[in-house]
């Protein structure tokens, strides 16, 4: 069994289908079905069951899913630390929710750009459990997201503060009348769709319907278009609201706030484009942080997630 073998493999039980694995890997499918059988004949074990579908694992391929995953995010992670001893280069994968991306992200990654323009950094965007799973299988170094996680496999290092809102069509300015309203959320997974549902029950609305998104601007659009009401951070839906496009409901309390943090393995290497990044992130928290407290006047600057940041670095990257 070769690390080259259990790549092919890995990537034909995430993909599904051959056909998507060696489009992935740039093979031919002949070669990506030769070694997968070649690699079930090794084993003496059938690792997926065929269908007219494509492909899913048999009991025995997910057990060696969970192998493949771990040698080849170390075979990964191996190559970052030589290369990285050489300086700032090599790829950088963050991936994160698409409402931290579309409002906090754009200036960070803008900045470490500039500074380091030799490493190849990559931004995947999806909704939290999509960003924990990237994560998890080695495939970002790093990921920006609300929760939860599984603590005892992952690093969570406090990045942003978010307010909270409810959003109606415009002309829906009376919360209560929203009840039964539907609910224009991202697919199941989705950190923000969890709150609104505890909320609603909460408030004793019966579950409304759920309408499914793929992006943050069809969820965005169809509210302003009176399809539904949703709950969004209010950075992400400030313009539309200038625009009188949207009506926002203020929450209370424990709604009104929820923090995204920038989560990694416990196991993963920190190398050297992910130890600048997470010096680059701890100075857009502090100024965030010092744009917050100027614009309050008479309240003391809360730098506490910076601070947390800082004490990290000096602990060479990792918040344990």
């Amino acid at each position: 069994m070769e690390s080259g073998d259990l790549r092919v493999f890995r990537a034909v039980a995430l993909e599904g289908t051959v056909t998507a694995a060696a489009a992935k890997l740039g093979y031919v499918q002949s070669n990506v079905t030769a070694r997968i059988r070649q690699l079930e004949s090794d084993l003496g074990k059938p690792l997926f069951h065929r269908h007219n579908r494509g492909m899913t694992l048999t009991t025995e391929g997910r057990l060696l899913l969970e192998y493949a995953e771990r040698i080849v995010g170390l075979l990964d992670e191996a190559a970052k630390a030589v290369a990285s001893s050489e300086g700032p280069l090599g790829p950088l994968a963050i991936a994160s929710t698409q409402s931290c991306a579309a409002v906090r992200l754009p200036a960070l990654l803008a900045d470490y750009h500039r500074s380091y323009p030799e490493v190849e950094l990559s931004l995947s965007t999806g909704h939290s459990a999509s960003v924990l799973d990237k994560v998890l299988r080695y495939e970002a170094d790093g990921g920006f997201l609300s929760g939860p996680w599984p603590e005892e496999e992952v690093t969570a290092v406090p990045a942003f503060d978010e307010e909270i809102v409810l959003i109606s069509p415009p002309e829906r300015q009376d919360v209560e009348a929203l009840a039964g309203e539907p609910m224009l959320v991202f697919t199941d997974g989705c950190h923000y769709r969890s709150v609104l549902e505890r909320w609603t029950r909460e408030h004793a609305w019966a579950l409304p319907r759920i309408m499914e998104f793929g992006t943050l601007e069809a969820i965005v659009g169809g509210v302003s278009a009176g399809l539904g009401i949703s709950l969004l951070p209010r950075s992400v839906v400030s313009k539309a609201e200038a625009a009188g496009a949207l009506c926002v409901h203020p929450l209370k309390a424990p709604y009104n706030r929820i923090r995204t943090f920038f989560v990694m393995r416990r196991d993963a290497y920190v190398s050297r484009p992910l130890e600048l990044f997470l010096q680059e992130l701890a100075k857009a928290c502090e100024k965030l942080d010092e744009a917050v407290s100027g614009a309050a006047a008479g309240e003391a600057p809360d730098l506490g997630h910076a601070q947390t940041l800082r004490r990290g670095h000096r602990k060479g990257g990792i918040i344990a």
